[in-house]
């Protein structure tokens, strides 16, 4: 009998699946790298039971204890997988555009959940990095996860996202194409496939609203350039120590509102359902093609982190996408930005 002890067994080894109709100008072959097979549904399994073993072996964590953690949902949830088998307890605080299908799902599975502004500086109290660890201070044998700073974040990914990567792909992949959030996996995939070829080039994919972009490409921390935007798990206000900038061959900013559509194309015309993310990856991945572009020997890998039902009464509503001003009244979307 083929059977996994408990629902921890099931995480990795995802698919890799062709992308067709949305990359039709691009002569290399695109795979996507679909990480929603994961039992939390996003990529972010991987690493959530990574910090948890690490931080139990060498004591941070102890039996019975609470986990803290700052996250805009989806590590939260492999975080909540890991803590019900192992029996710890969980608090996810998350940011006010987070979507509430995140919060339900994060309470669904038992995590206690707060939420926090999210137009507030990174050190004001009330920010939801500032509440994650003044809660770890306050609550007696807890443990502040902090996947922004934490090295099992990348480590999690070079043992195992960028193995799969570079064996799935018979080490024929030319470029790895990512959006950037806390690091933890363009750095450990992109570490590891460049050990195997430092030829590979690896693309990060940022919004408008976040430094990575300008930081890499000047060494310049620009708080000007901090703003509020809509796209939900990548871009940050802060530097964390997880991205490894010199791995990075260069950001791409992908807009909102072309983020939002083609999410929705991705559902729509290639059949899959998946996050916000997503659709700056693919519509980044168009943006890299047309600025330094592919050939058909290349190979590209793009990773999709996580499924589009944490999305349902956003991007992948009707009306919330007509009042953003991302779809037409008649259905049909604006056209591209960039």
């Amino acid at each position: 009998m083929n059977y996994a002890e408990n629902i921890l067994g099931t995480i990795g080894n995802t698919p890799m699946v062709k992308m067709n109709k949305l990359v039709e100008e691009i002569p290399a072959l695109v795979l996507a790298k679909y990480e929603t097979f994961n039992p939390g549904n996003s990529v972010k399994d991987r690493m959530g039971l990574k910090m948890i073993e690490d931080a139990e072996a060498d004591g941070r964590l102890q039996p019975g204890g609470t986990i803290i953690e700052g996250t805009s949902g989806n590590t939260g949830m492999g975080l909540a997988l890991a803590a019900i088998i192992k029996g710890y307890q969980l608090i996810c605080v998350l940011s006010d555009k987070q979507s509430k299908e995140k919060m339900d799902i994060l309470k669904a599975v038992g995590a206690e959940v707060h939420v926090c502004p999210t137009d507030v500086a990174p050190d004001d109290p009330r920010s939801y990095y500032s509440t994650s660890k003044r809660l770890s201070e306050e609550i007696p044998n807890s443990w502040y996860v902090n996947q922004y700073d934490n090295p099992s974040n990348c480590k999690a990914h070079y043992e195992s996202t960028g193995p799969e990567i570079w064996e799935q792909t018979d080490g024929k992949v030319t470029h790895f194409v990512v959006g950037v959030g806390t690091g933890g996996t363009i750095s450990g995939v992109g570490t590891y496939l460049k050990t195997k070829n430092p030829n590979i080039k690896v693309w990060g994919i940022d919004t408008y609203g976040s430094v990575f972009k300008k930081y890499h490409e000047t060494g310049i921390f620009d708080e000007n350039e901090i703003y509020s935007y809509v796209t939900e798990g990548i871009g940050e206000d802060i530097l964390p120590k997880n991205v490894n900038f010199d791995v990075i061959d260069g950001f791409f900013k992908v807009t909102d509102r072309d983020a939002a559509v083609y999410t929705r194309r991705l559902a729509k015309e290639e059949g899959m359902f998946l996050g916000n993310s997503a659709g700056a990856a693919i519509k980044g991945l168009k943006q890299i093609h047309k600025e330094v572009g592919f050939t058909k020997d290349d190979v590209v890998v793009i990773l999709y982190h996580d499924h589009g039902s944490r999305y349902v009464g956003k991007f992948y509503n009707d009306d919330w996408m007509k009042k953003m001003g991302y779809m037409n009244e008649d259905g049909t979307y604006l056209p591209d930005e960039k």
